[in-house]
C-alpha cells in the first residue's frame, strides 16, 4: 500500500488534493484518508461527494465524472448486512431485492443471530454486481468498524472502474496519533492519504473551521434536524471538549454523562424540540483521544483564542486570564484564587461554573469568594467544597437550572446569626444532583415545595429511598428522572408514606434505586407511574420479589437488576449500558446474596431491554406480554443458577430464546417454561403446578404463532434426558384456541394410553338408519372410531395459519433440504409421542426421515396436504400405534412410497388404522416390511379413489410376493363407500385372527384376506356385505385358507341396490 501526504489545512484544499490524486492514480481504486490525525476526515469525504455530484451535474467530460455516486455513512456501525442494505438503497434497487433484507433479518432473529454478526446476503451482492456492471462508479464511505472487503458487497474495485474513498469514523470526535498502526491493519486499501499537519499544529481558526464542518455533518445525519443551527451544535462539541479536559479529569466522576442537561440548562439548546435534539446530539458528540498529552495540546491551543467560550483555572492560578465577551464556561481547580477586576467581569458573565478542589484533602475550600460575583449561572457544579449549608453561596443565582454537589461539607465557621436565607433560586432548578453530600436541609419539605420545575433528582451516597419518599409525596409532580442510589444511611423502619411515593409521579420516566440493599419490597403504587420507561434495581439485595399488586406499567422499556451491585456509570437514555451486553464474572468478594426469588414484568408491553444477573435465589421470571424479540440467557439473564420457572405468555414479538452456549446449555436448570406468542392474547392463562408433574425435570408448554420459534425449543429439549421431559407444543395463530398452556388434567389422565377398544360415535349419513345383526351388537354401519382423546407427555399440535409452518415442517429432513438450525419438523420427529394436525392450510408433509418415538398420529381437515409422511420416512423405533386421518381433500396417500432402509423394521406396533373422507386417497401405506404383527383394526370410509390400502414400496422383501403379508392380530375391518377399492392389499393378506368384516359400497372389491393357520373350532369371521359384491369375490381355495366357506356372510335387512355406475362419486 502506497502512502501520500496531504498538505492542506482545510477541507477544500484537502478535497482538491485527494481528487487530483485519484484522477492520476488510474491503477488504484481504494483510497483511505486519515484526516488531521483522525480529525476532520469525515468532513473532507462529504465535501468530495458533493464535488463529484457537482461535476456530474455539469456533464463535463472528466476523469472525475462518474456514472454512479453514492455516500454511505456507517459511522454508527451495526453490521455488514446494514452496510449492504444502505448500498442497495442508495442504488435504488427494486423492492424485491430490498425485501430480501427484511426476510433474512427475520430468519436471523429466529436463529438468535446477534445483530453485529449478520453478514452480507450473497443474492443481493449478485444484484449489486449486475446493477453496477461496467459503470464508472464511486462510493464515499464512513466506516465505523474494521476495514471491510468491499468485493463481498457486489462492488468490484479490483476488476472494474469502481472507486472507493473511505475513512474510519465512529459516532465520536476522534483525535489519534496511531497512523502506523492503521496502515499495518489495512489489507484492501491501495493508497493511504495522511495530513502532514497534526490537529494540534493547526491554528485555532483552522480547527474551528473543521469542527464547524463536523457539526454540519452531524446535523445532516438527522433529516429532522435540518433547521438546527450548526453553530449551536459546534458549541455543544466545544462544551463537551471543555468538560473532558477540565472537570471530568479533576473529579473522576462521570459528570460528562450530564451533557444533555448542561446544554439545556446553560441555554445553548433552547426552543422547540429541545429534548429530542439533546438526546440525538448526546449519541453523536463524544471526544476520543488515545494520547492525553495530545488532547491537552489541542485544548490549550483553543484556549489561546480570545473568543474561546471557556476558561480553566488551575492550582497555580488562572491558566489564561483575559477579558473576553465570549467566555461563558469556567472550570476552577484552585482554592487560592485572587479575584482581579477582569476575573470579576468574567465571573459575572459565566453561564456554567465547575469547581473541583483537591479531593485528596479534606473539603475546606470555600467557593464563596468567586460565587458572589456569579449572577447569571445556569449550571453550577461544586466538588469537594466546604461552605455554609445554612446560607450557601449560590442563593443569589436566581437563574440556576442545574445544581450539582459532590463530596461537599458544611462549614460552620461561615455561619452568621439567624438563618434568613432566601431559597428562591431553587424555583428555577431543572436538575439537582447530590453525590456524597450529606445536606438534609436542601431536601426539606419546604425547599421541595419551592422546586416546582425540577425534572431530575439524583441522590448518591446519602439517604435511602425510604427516608426521602415521604418528602416527595405530593411534591415534584413534574419529575422525570429519579435516582436514589448507594445510600449510606438506612431507615430505622419503612415509612408508611413511602408506599404513596408514586401516586402523583405520572411524568416519571427513569427510576434508579441501585444499592438500596435494605429495601424489601417495591412500592405498591409503582404501577401508577404511567410514564416509567426505565427501572434499575442493581444491588437491591434485600428485595424479596420484584412485583407490585397491579403490575408495573406497560410503558416500561428497560429493566436492570444486577446482583453484583450498582453500575459505575449512570445512563440518561432508555437503553441499558453497553457494558451489560457482555457481563463479566466478578470476584467472589463482590458477590452478594440477593434474596429475590421472583421477578414479574408481566404486562410491560414495551419492554425491550432486560438485564438480570447474579441472583442466586431467583426461581421465577415472568416476562409475559413484553416486546422482547430475543431472550438471551448468555447476556440478558446471567448467573441465576436456581431459575426454575420462565413465563413468556403473550410475547408476540418473541423470535428466539438463547439458552446458553453449546458448552453451558446442559447446565440450564429451568423446570417449567410457558410460552404463548399469539397476537392480542389475553394474559393470565392458567399455569401448571409443579406438583402435578414432580417426576419431570422439564415441563414445556408453548403456543407458537410462528413455527420458527420451535428452533429455540429444540435446543432446550435436545440435551435433556428424554424420560424427564414433558412438553405440549401447539403451533397455531388462532387467538380463540385456549389450550397449550392450561393443565387442569392430572398426570394420570394425561399419560393414559388409548383404549384397545376404541370408542365410537355415529356419523350423519344416508345410511344412518341401517343397522346390522352381525354378532350380538346392533351397531350403526357408519360408526367411526374417535381419535385418541388423551395427549401424551410429549405432544405436538399443529393448526391454523401459523407463519412459516410449511418450511419448518420439512426443514432438516432426509431429503437434504437446507437447514436453518433446528426446526419444528425435527423436534416432532425426534421427540414427539403424539401428534395432532388439524385445520392447517399448509400443503407440506411431516418431516422425512426416521421417526423415533411417535405413537399416535391424528390428522384432520387439512385440505391441501398431499401426504402425511413423505418418502424415506420410517417408523424407526417401531413406536407408532395409531394412525387416524380424516377430511384430507387432496391427500393421495398417508405414507408415501420411496426407498426405505429395509433392515430397519416399521409398523411393528401399529394397532389401528382409521381413515375417513379422503376422496383422492389412492393408497394408505406402502409395504416394505415382512408383516404387520400388531394391527388390530382397519376402518376406512368415504375414500372414493382408494384402490388399495396397502401397496408395495419401491423395495420390499421378496418373500412377501409369494407368501403374502401376515396380519396375525387383525380382528376388525370396516370398509365403507370405497367404490374403486379392488383389494385391501396389493399382495396376499394373511389375517388368521379376523373376526368381523363390515363392507358397504365397495363395488369393485374382489378379494378378502386369507385365513391360513386359523385355529380349529374358532368361530368363522362374520362378513356384512352387499350380495352382489359377495358374489363377485375371487378365491384361492381351501388349501390357501381363502374360501367362502371359511366366512359367515350376512346381508342387512335394509339393502339398497346401487343405482350409480361403479366408480361414480358424488361431490
Amino acid at each position: 500500500m502506497e502512502e501520500w501526504p496531504i498538505y492542506s489545512r482545510d477541507v477544500d484544499g484537502a478535497r482538491k488534493e485527494i481528487l487530483g490524486r485519484i484522477r492520476h492514480e488510474s491503477d488504484k481504486r481504494v483510497f483511505y484518508f486519515n484526516g488531521w490525525i483522525g480529525f476532520g476526515a469525515a468532513s473532507v469525504l462529504k465535501s468530495i461527494e458533493q464535488e463529484l455530484r457537482s461535476i456530474k451535474a455539469k456533464k463535463n467530460p472528466s476523469e472525475l465524472c462518474f456514472d454512479t455516486i453514492i455516500y454511505i455513512d456507517c459511522s454508527a456501525w451495526e453490521s455488514t448486512r446494514v452496510m449492504q442494505r444502505k448500498i442497495a438503497e442508495e442504488l435504488k434497487l427494486d423492492r424485491e431485492t430490498i425485501a430480501m433484507f427484511d426476510k433474512q433479518d427475520e430468519e436471523d432473529d429466529f436463529n438468535g443471530v446477534d445483530h453485529g454478526s449478520r453478514h452480507v446476503i450473497r443474492r443481493v451482492s449478485e444484484v449489486i454486481d449486475q446493477t453496477l456492471g461496467y459503470r464508472k462508479f464511486i462510493m464515499v464511505f464512513l466506516n465505523g468498524s474494521d476495514e471491510v472487503d468491499i468485493s463481498r458487497f457486489g462492488v468490484s474495485p479490483n476488476s472494474r472502474d469502481h472507486v472507493i474513498v473511505w475513512t474510519f469514523k465512529r459516532r465520536s470526535l476522534t483525535i489519534h496519533d496511531h497512523c502506523d498502526e492503521i496502515t499495518r491493519q489495512l489489507r484492501y486499501t491501495h493508497l493511504f492519504f495522511y495530513s502532514s499537519w497534526s490537529a494540534h499544529k493547526l491554528q485555532t481558526s483552522e480547527f474551528h473551521a473543521l469542527l464547524r464542518e463536523e457539526a454540519a455533518n452531524i446535523v445532516a445525519r438527522h433529516p429532522w434536524m435540518q433547521g438546527v443551527d450548526s453553530t449551536m451544535v459546534m458549541e455543544c462539541c466545544l462544551y463537551e471538549l471543555f468538560l473532558q479536559y477540565s472537570f471530568h479529569r479533576a473529579t473522576g466522576f462521570d459528570w460528562v454523562a450530564h451533557a444533555p442537561n448542561y446544554w439545556m440548562c446553560d441555554g445553548i439548546i433552547k426552543g422547540d424540540g429541545t429534548r429530542e435534539i439533546t438526546d440525538a446530539l448526546h449519541q453523536e458528540i463524544h471526544w476520543e483521544c488515545d494520547d492525553t498529552s495530545l488532547f491537552d495540546e489541542v485544548f490549550e491551543i483553543l484556549m489561546e483564542d480570545p473568543e474561546a467560550p471557556f476558561l480553566v483555572v488551575k492550582k497555580d492560578g488562572i491558566s489564561y486570564s483575559r477579558e473576553s465577551p465570549c467566555c461563558r464556561w469556567i472550570c476552577m481547580t484552585s482554592k487560592n484564587l485572587t479575584i482581579q477586576e477582569d476575573t470579576k467581569a468574567i465571573l459575572e458573565r459565566a453561564s456554567s461554573l465547575f469547581v473541583a478542589l483537591d479531593k485528596s484533602e479534606n473539603p475546606q475550600g470555600s467557593p464563596n469568594v468567586f460565587l458572589k460575583h456569579c449572577c447569571n449561572l445556569g449550571v453550577l457544579i461544586l466538588s469537594h467544597c466546604s461552605f455554609s449549608f445554612m446560607s450557601p453561596p449560590f442563593l443569589q443565582c436566581e437563574g440556576l437550572r442545574f445544581l450539582g454537589l459532590d463530596h461537599c461539607t458544611h462549614d460552620s465557621r461561615s455561619e452568621g446569626g439567624e438563618n434568613n436565607a432566601n431559597w428562591v433560586c431553587l424555583q428555577n432548578l431543572w436538575v439537582l444532583d447530590l453525590r456524597y453530600t450529606e445536606w438534609d436541609a436542601i431536601l426539606s419539605e419546604e425547599n421541595m415545595d419551592i422546586m416546582t420545575n425540577l425534572r431530575e433528582l439524583n441522590i448518591e451516597g446519602f439517604m435511602c429511598w425510604q427516608l426521602i419518599s415521604s418528602r416527595l409525596q405530593g411534591r415534584l409532580c413534574y419529575l422525570q428522572k429519579l435516582r436514589i442510589i448507594k445510600p449510606t444511611h438506612k431507615a430505622e423502619m419503612p415509612s408508611i408514606d413511602c408506599y404513596k411515593l408514586f401516586m402523583d409521579k405520572t411524568d416519571l420516566e427513569i427510576l434508579d434505586l441501585s444499592g438500596n440493599r435494605d429495601m424489601e419490597n417495591l412500592p405498591a403504587n409503582l404501577s401508577m407511574a404511567k410514564s416509567l420507561q426505565m427501572l434499575i434495581l442493581d444491588g437491591c439485595d434485600g428485595l424479596e420479589n420484584v412485583a407490585v399488586p397491579d403490575g408495573l406499567h406497560s410503558s416500561l422499556r428497560s429493566f436492570s437488576f444486577d446482583g453484583y451491585g450498582p453500575a459505575t456509570k449512570g445512563t440518561s437514555s432508555f437503553k441499558l449500558p453497553l457494558e451489560f451486553s457482555e457481563p463479566k464474572q466478578p470476584h467472589d468478594a463482590d458477590k452478594r446474596g440477593a434474596k429475590t426469588s421472583k421477578i414479574s414484568l408481566q404486562g410491560c408491553t414495551q419492554l425491550e431491554n432486560l438485564f438480570v444477573r447474579g441472583l442466586p435465589n431467583l426461581v421465577e421470571l415472568d416476562l409475559s406480554g413484553s416486546a422482547i424479540k430475543v431472550l438471551d440467557l448468555k447476556t440478558m439473564v446471567v448467573d441465576v443458577p436456581e431459575l426454575k420457572r420462565l413465563f413468556l405468555l403473550g410475547c408476540e414479538n418473541l423470535c428466539a430464546i438463547i439458552w446458553g452456549s453449546d458448552d453451558s446449555i446442559g447446565q440450564v436448570k429451568v423446570e417449567e417454561v410457558c410460552i404463548d406468542t399469539r397476537a392480542k392474547r389475553t394474559l393470565g392463562l392458567t399455569r401448571p403446578s409443579l406438583a402435578q408433574h414432580k417426576h419431570f425435570s422439564l415441563q414445556l408448554h408453548a403456543v407458537l404463532a410462528d413455527a420458527r420459534l420451535a428452533r429455540s425449543l429444540y435446543r432446550l429439549v435436545g440435551p435433556r434426558n428424554y424420560e424427564g421431559i414433558h412438553f405440549n407444543i401447539h403451533v397455531t395463530s388462532s387467538v380463540e384456541y385456549g389450550g397449550g398452556v392450561q393443565l387442569e388434567a392430572t398426570v394420570k389422565e394425561k399419560t393414559a394410553g388409548p383404549s384397545n377398544s376404541p370408542q365410537h360415535h355415529v356419523l350423519a349419513s344416508p345410511y344412518g338408519d341401517v343397522t346390522t345383526e352381525i354378532g350380538n351388537n346392533n351397531v350403526p354401519m357408519l360408526v367411526f372410531p374417535q381419535p385418541p382423546a388423551q395427549r401424551s407427555d410429549r405432544h405436538v399440535e399443529i393448526s391454523g395459519e401459523s407463519r412459516s409452518l410449511g418450511s419448518e415442517l420439512v426443514a432438516g429432513d432426509s431429503l437434504g433440504l437446507r437447514v436453518a438450525g433446528n426446526s419444528l419438523g425435527l423436534l416432532t420427529r425426534y421427540f414427539a409421542e403424539s401428534l395432532h394436525v388439524h385445520d392447517a392450510a399448509t400443503s407440506a408433509s411431516m418431516n422425512s426421515g426416521a421417526w423415533d418415538r411417535l405413537k399416535w398420529c391424528h390428522v384432520e381437515r387439512c385440505p391441501n396436504m398431499d401426504t402425511i409422511f413423505p418418502a424415506k420416512s420410517i417408523d424407526y423405533e417401531n413406536q407408532l400405534q395409531t394412525i387416524w386421518a380424516s377430511d384430507l381433500q387432496m391427500a393421495r396417500c398417508i405414507w408415501s412410497q420411496g426407498v426405505k432402509i429395509i433392515r430397519y423394521g416399521s409398523f411393528q406396533k401399529l394397532q389401528h388404522l382409521h381413515l375417513r373422507s379422503c376422496p383422492r386417497l389412492q393408497f394408505a401405506l406402502p409395504v416394505w416390511v415382512a408383516s404387520f404383527p400388531s394391527l388390530e383394526t382397519l376402518h376406512i370410509i368415504r375414500c372414493g379413489d382408494l384402490t388399495h390400502v396397502f401397496v408395495l414400496d419401491q423395495e420390499y422383501p421378496e418373500e412377501i410376493v409369494a407368501r403374502g403379508v401376515p396380519f396375525p392380530k387383525l380382528t376388525t375391518i370396516h370398509l365403507h363407500d370405497l367404490p374403486k377399492l379392488q383389494r385391501i392389499s396389493e399382495v396376499k393378506m394373511l389375517a388368521p385372527a379376523l373376526e368381523t368384516l363390515r363392507i358397504r359400497g365397495c363395488f369393485g372389491l374382489r378379494r378378502l384376506p386369507a385365513l391360513p393357520g386359523r385355529e380349529p373350532g374358532v368361530k368363522r369371521p362374520a362378513v356384512e356385505v352387499e350380495k352382489d359384491v359377495w358374489d363377485a369375490l375371487e378365491w384361492d381355495g381351501l388349501a390357501a385358507g381363502h374360501h367362502p366357506s371359511l366366512f359367515e356372510p350376512g346381508h342387512s335387512r335394509y339393502y339398497r341396490r346401487r343405482r350409480l355406475l361403479r366408480g361414480t362419486v358424488l361431490r
